[in-house]
């Protein structure tokens, strides 16, 4: 078969999917503390992989594609934390293409195994500045296309329509009681999703801000707040799928109006208590994202000001049980994770000031009061 009958056949298969898929839901939560302000977090679990990945896997692939990158006989290759790793080994074996993900050595056995389930293998190293290097090695030596979603998220992914993330918000929100956010809180892992919403915002002219929560030992923060996007650190982010050793070149400082530091204890405290309120466990990006959104809330609503937070859920904790959600690895990392569930229950329900400090940048920063 030739390459172009081929990219032809595997475009349609792709696009076969997606007409098989429905969208993801966006579910209202209810903030006690804050009345006025309405919170709702973008369901993103729901895809068939099972995170917000889903999406960016599915850009890549046809990106990859129509670039003539991928052929019938390609090997894809991508460094990942885990979840886009899992998206692309869904779309790789939907093309009978085998693939390899270089990951962390930390990342869950859980997202390994759903790697395996759709016929990927996992290439682990310690040190998480080698993803990089070594996904290119690997990808010279059988001769196969690195998908490197670091650079080519923000490319990859149609910010003006086709179904984006951004879009599908706004569509839902549409009979809202506030349907155009005042903030949108979203996490950087490449920083692709991040410039979708910000470019989808500024396209259709709302006016809704973007912040970034960011999670421990993570670059992204510092290099907003100080301009440098050259900062590197040694050590990887607890929270998977979010936070880099270094900027990614898909991270676009210019569409974010503010950024916020999330402590790892506030994160994986706030899945606890999402648990209880929705009924399911989410993963700890959710948590982190959720800590942002509680903090933009209660600014509003010390304001005065009522209006609609939108955040993303953005995958299922089922994938963390022998991490978030197992007290005994808590207890390992010097987390007490029962004091810290009732401090956000406490911010949510009741009002109270959470008990870490949060960094802010940007339009992100609170009163000095609050901080």
């Amino acid at each position: 078969m030739n390459d172009t009958l081929w990219i032809r056949q595997a475009v349609r298969r792709i696009e076969a999917d997606f007409n098989r898929s429905a969208d993801t839901h966006l579910i209202p939560l209810a903030l006690p503390a804050c009345p006025g302000v309405n919170i709702y977090l973008k369901d993103e679990s729901s895809h068939p992989t099972g995170s917000l990945k889903h999406r960016l896997a599915r850009s890549l692939f046809l990106y990859s594609l129509c670039n003539g990158w991928l052929h019938e006989k390609s090997t894809v290759i991508e460094s990942s934390s885990g979840s886009t790793a899992v998206s692309e080994a869904y779309f790789a074996r939907l093309l009978g293409l085998p693939f390899v993900a270089v990951m962390p050595a930390r990342t869950s056995p859980e997202k390994i195994a759903a790697i395996q389930f759709y016929g990927g293998s996992c290439h682990l190293v310690d040190d998480p500045h080698a993803v990089y290097g070594e996904s290119e090695r690997l990808a010279r030596e059988l001769g196969g296309h690195y998908m490197d979603q670091f650079t080519y998220a923000e490319r990859a992914t149609d910010w003006r329509s086709n179904n984006n993330i951004a879009e599908s918000i706004f569509s839902q929100m549409e009979r809202e009681p506030h349907p155009i956010p005042r903030w949108i809180v979203c996490s950087a892992g490449t920083g692709g999703t991040t410039a979708t919403i910000g470019r989808f915002i500024r396209y259709r002219c709302h006016d809704t801000r973007v912040c970034v929560a960011d999670p421990e030992n993570s670059v992204f923060f510092d290099a907003f707040a100080s301009g440098d996007s050259s900062l590197k650190i040694a050590t990887n982010s607890l929270i998977e799928g979010i936070g880099r050793p270094r900027v990614e070149k898909s991270f676009l400082p210019g569409i974010v109006d503010g950024m916020l530091k999330i402590p790892d204890i506030a994160s994986l405290a706030a899945i606890r208590y999402l648990e209880k309120v929705m009924g399911r466990r989410c993963g700890g990006s959710t948590g982190t994202n959720f800590i942002a959104t509680l903090h933009l809330a209660r600014r509003m609503h010390e304001a005065g000001e009522r209006g609609s937070i939108a955040t993303i859920l953005c995958d299922s904790g089922v994938r963390y049980g022998h991490s978030y959600y197992n007290d005994k690895w808590m207890a390992a990392q010097g987390f007490e994770i029962g004091p810290a569930v009732e401090a956000v229950k406490a911010c949510a329900e009741s009002g109270t000031v959470l008990p870490w400090t949060l960094a802010a940048a940007g339009q992100a920063a609170a009163p000095a009061g609050n901080r």
